[in-house]
């Protein structure tokens, strides 16, 4: 299956389009773009001498000559026990920084310095700005972080290990992104959040359940979520295979989200596509605590369009996923224990079947909260 001809970055609230050539993170109305609908891949374009997202190249909107690579991907997919349950957990740590942030992060990279752009800059609570130091570090590109300051000490030296400046800013998450866009008139603005690329990179994420499963899709894909770049990777790489005529239907997504930081369960449940008052506060879920994702119209569409559905969870709930967790020898962050506290939920409600096939996601490891796992399970 041939890609659909001259894809273009596209800005969805508006319609308007730019050619990928554009060196641009957003539209001129300031709104996040995205990669114009390809028609997706099947197995046999699978460039299979690859063990790496680099295998779904031939996926990608435009080719890339000289990918920067340090071996993400191709993570483990293992099937436990959960209740009457059995779904499978996506091990997403086990990317070169320990997060699933390495995906979008090479993509984008790589693209950026095709295009020349000498120094980048990011905004990050942590595993964005480590996956991006990282990449940015193998491309031989400048990187600047801006991270909050409450930032986990061991994300924040991870960060500079790989060489990257970094600044912390005082105040809530958002308070990092609006900095960035400030000094994105002097630095390219190389975020997670707003470059349309990052997601062509978590799109893998689709193509690669999709290949663990024998080149089947799930019925249920349950994703720990803050701004969204998982939700929209995988609805992009679904939907691309649909298209490609390789699955039958959608895999439903279901999001998870701490209820002390969940806009987007907020206006799904309130069945409206703009922000809504849910009073915010600290979660031990902070790689996910983002009051105003930039992306929120499209994470609503993509789950109304899967008939998917929203999970908010307490923080005692991620707790407790997480030593149900770490029982089973899964050492996994409070970011994303989230996505596994969703199931007992999503089980409960009925909105996922015990003898269906569910792949849960799980974006990090517990090295990435050490105070968190040490005040957890220091003590005897």
């Amino acid at each position: 299956m041939t890609q659909f001809q001259n894809p273009v970055y596209i800005d969805p609230r508006t319609g308007k389009t730019y050619p990928l050539t554009d060196i641009r993170w957003r539209s001129d109305d300031h709104h996040p773009l995205m990669v114009s609908p390809l028609a997706g891949i099947g197995r046999d374009d699978i460039d299979t001498r690859l063990r790496s997202i680099w295998r779904y190249q031939a996926a990608l909107p435009a080719p890339i000559t000289d990918a920067v690579s340090l071996g993400e991907g191709c993570t483990p997919l293992i099937q436990r026990n959960w209740g009457q349950a059995r779904p499978y957990f996506k091990l997403e740590w086990f990317n070169p920084t320990s997060s699933f942030k390495d995906r979008g992060a090479a993509v984008m990279v790589s693209w950026l310095r095709q295009q020349g752009v000498p120094k980048i800059l990011e905004d990050s609570s942590g595993n964005g700005g480590a996956a991006i130091a990282a990449l940015g570090a193998a491309a031989g590109l400048q990187v600047k972080i801006l991270a909050p300051a409450y930032t986990p000490i061991a994300k924040v030296a991870q960060i500079r290990a790989f060489g990257a400046e970094v600044q912390l800013v005082e105040g809530p998450r958002e308070a990092s992104e609006n900095e960035a866009i400030r000094q994105s008139a002097q630095i390219f603005y190389a975020s997670h959040n707003w470059h349309p690329f990052f997601l062509q990179g978590t799109k893998s994420l689709a193509y690669e359940i999709w290949e663990d499963l024998n080149f089947t899709a799930p019925d249920n894909v349950i994703i720990p979520t803050g701004a969204g770049s998982n939700v929209l990777g995988c609805h992009i790489g679904f939907k691309e295979l649909l298209a490609a005529g390789q699955i039958k239907k959608l895999p439903r997504i279901f999001v998870a989200q701490p209820l002390n930081c969940s806009p987007i369960d907020a206006c799904f449940t309130a069945g409206v596509d703009t922000l809504t008052d849910r009073p915010v506060s600290p979660t031990i879920a902070e790689g996910t605590a983002i009051k105003r994702p930039v992306r929120l119209l499209e994470n609503l569409q993509a789950i109304r369009e899967t008939q998917g559905q929203t999970v908010a969870l307490t923080e005692d709930q991620i707790r407790a996923a997480v030593r149900t967790m770490a029982a089973m020898g899964l050492y996994v962050e409070p970011t994303c224990a989230s996505a596994a506290a969703a199931l007992d939920v999503l089980l409960e409600r009925g909105a996922i079947q015990a003898n269906e096939t569910t792949v849960s996601i799980m974006t990090g490891t517990g090295l990435k909260s050490t105070q968190f796992m040490t005040e957890l399970f220091g003590q005897p």
